[in-house]
C-alpha cells in the first residue's frame, strides 16, 4: 500500500517551487534554473507550480517566463556542449566507441604480425662448430663470409665431438652444426625441427659465402620437419586456434550466462578446454595427419593454453569490466601470437619480441608443443611453468575479485 503525503506538500520535502523542469528526463539536453519570487510556503508554491504547468499546457504561458512570483530560465539545447551530452546518454556513444577501437584493432593485428614476420632478420643465431681450436680458426673464413650474409653474427660453441653437438641440437642449443672436412670442405647440419625459417635461411646463404671464400659446402637436415608440415607452421595454428577459443569460450560465457558463480564457471571452463584440445589434436593429428602428435601430450598442453587463455580473460573481466576484451586481445594475439616463435623462429626476431614472446601464453605453447612433438626426450618445465603461472594468476584474481563485485550495489 502506497503512502498518503500530507496535504499541501505538494510531492517536495523541501518545500521549494517545482516548475516544469522537474518532469524532464536527464537526457533532455538542457537545463533550467528557477528563482522564487514574493510567494511562501508550501502549499502556495505547490499552486503555483500547478497554474504554472497548467498555463502552459493551454499555451497561454511559455516555459522560462515568468509565473506568479517565479522566474524559470531554461538554458538553449543547441550548443556544442549539451549535444555532446545529449549524444553520450544514447546507444550510439558506446557503439562509436567500439567502432573506432575495433578499427585500431585491425591496423595494431596487421601491423604487428608484419613486423614481427614479413621480413625476418637474423639476429645472433646459435651455431656448433665440431673439433678443435686448430679446426675453429680452419672455417673461421667461412664463419665471417656467413655472418656478412646473413648481416648477424653467429653465436658459436665449439663441442669436440659430433655427438655432443647433435645433443646440442637435440637440447634447442643451436640450430646449426659446422663440421670441418679434409681438403676445404665443410658440412652444414640444419635443424629444421628447431626453427624452419632459420633453417631456411642458413641454406640460401651458406652455399654462397662458400662460394666467396673458395670452400666446398655439403647442407643436410640434421632433424626435419614432417611431410605433411613442410613450413613448421601446425603447431603455430594449433596454438592460435586455442589462444582465442580458449577466451572467446570465457567471453560467451560471460555474456549468456552471467548469473553462473566463480567455481561453476572455472568448472565449465576446464570442461571446454579439455574437450576443445582433443578436437583440435583429433583434427591435426588424426583426419588431417599434418604432424605425427604424441597425442595424450599435445592434448593436454593444448587444455592447458585454453584454460590460461580464459583464465587471462576472467581476470581482465574482474579488473576493469566490459573493456576486458582490449588487453586480452592485446596479450594474447597482438603480441602473444606474433612473438611466440611458432611462425618466425625467435632467433629471426626482433630482439624484444624474442625475449618477451617467451614469458607470454602462446609462446609457452608454441615451446611446450613443439618440443612434445619433435624433441620428445628432452623437455624443459619453463613453458610449463610459465602457462600455469599465468593460469593460477588469473585464477587467483578472478577468485579473489569476483565475489567482491558481485555483493557491491548495482552488480
Amino acid at each position: 500500500m502506497s503512502e498518503q503525503q500530507e496535504p499541501g506538500s505538494g510531492g517536495s520535502e523541501s518545500g521549494g517551487p517545482q516548475f516544469g523542469g522537474s518532469d524532464r528526463g536527464p537526457d533532455s539536453g538542457g537545463s533550467g534554473s528557477c528563482r522564487s519570487g514574493s510567494g511562501s510556503g508550501s502549499g502556495g508554491s505547490a499552486r503555483r507550480g500547478s497554474e504554472s504547468r497548467g498555463s502552459g499546457a493551454h499555451g497561454a504561458e511559455p516555459r522560462g517566463s515568468e509565473a506568479h512570483g517565479a522566474r524559470c530560465v531554461e538554458e538553449p539545447r543547441h550548443g556544442l556542449r549539451a549535444r555532446w551530452r545529449i549524444f553520450t546518454h544514447t546507444p550510439f556513444f558506446p557503439a562509436t566507441v567500439l567502432a573506432l577501437i575495433i578499427a585500431a584493432a585491425a591496423g595494431l593485428f596487421a601491423g604487428s604480425y608484419t613486423y614481427a614476420m614479413a621480413d625476418p632478420t637474423p639476429r645472433n643465431i646459435p651455431a656448433a662448430v665440431q673439433g678443435d681450436a686448430d679446426d675453429v680458426r680452419g672455417v673461421r673464413p667461412f664463419i665471417g663470409a656467413l655472418e656478412k650474409g646473413l648481416g648477424s653474427s653467429l653465436k658459436i660453441h665449439r663441442y669436440r665431438t659430433f655427438a655432443q653437438a647433435e645433443q646440442a641440437v637435440e637440447e634447442q642449443q643451436v640450430f646449426a652444426v659446422l663440421r670441418p672436412r679434409a681438403h676445404g670442405r665443410v658440412e652444414l647440419g640444419l635443424s629444421s625441427a628447431a626453427g624452419a625459417s632459420v633453417a631456411e635461411v642458413l641454406q640460401q646463404t651458406a652455399p654462397k659465402a662458400g662460394r666467396k671464400t673458395g670452400v666446398e659446402v655439403t647442407v643436410r637436415d640434421l632433424k626435419p620437419l614432417g611431410k605433411g608440415d613442410p613450413r613448421g607452421l601446425t603447431i603455430f595454428y594449433m596454438t592460435l586456434a586455442a589462444d582465442i577459443i580458449g577466451f572467446i569460450g570465457a567471453i560467451q560465457l560471460s555474456v549468456n550466462v552471467p548469473d553462473l558463480r566463480p567455481l561453476p564457471r572455472i568448472l565449465f571452463v576446464a570442461a571446454y578446454a579439455l574437450l576443445g584440445g582433443f578436437v583440435i589434436a583429433a583434427m591435426v593429428g588424426w583426419l588431417i595427419g599434418a604432424v605425427r602428435l604424441p597425442f595424450v601430450h599435445s592434448w593436454l598442453i593444448l587444455t592447458l593454453t585454453m584454460f590460461t587463455s580464459a583464465m587471462v580473460f576472467l581476470m581482465f573481466n574482474t579488473l576493469i569490466g566490459r573493456w576486458a576484451m582490449i588487453p586480452t586481445w592485446l596479450l594474447m594475439v597482438l603480441l602473444g601470437n606474433p612473438s611466440s616463435g611458432g611462425a618466425v623462429s625467435w632467433p629471426l626476431l626482433p630482439s624484444a619480441l624474442g625475449t618477451v614472446g617467451r614469458w607470454l601464453p602462446p609462446g609457452a605453447s608454441v615451446n611446450a608443443q613443439h618440443t612434445a612433438v619433435y624433441f620428445p626426450g628432452n623437455q624443459h618445465a619453463l613453458p610449463y611453468l610459465v602457462l600455469a603461472a599465468w593460469a593460477l594468476a588469473g585464477l587467483a584474481v578472478f577468485l579473489r575479485l569476483d565475489e567482491r563485485l558481485r555483493r557491491a550495489p548495482g552488480r
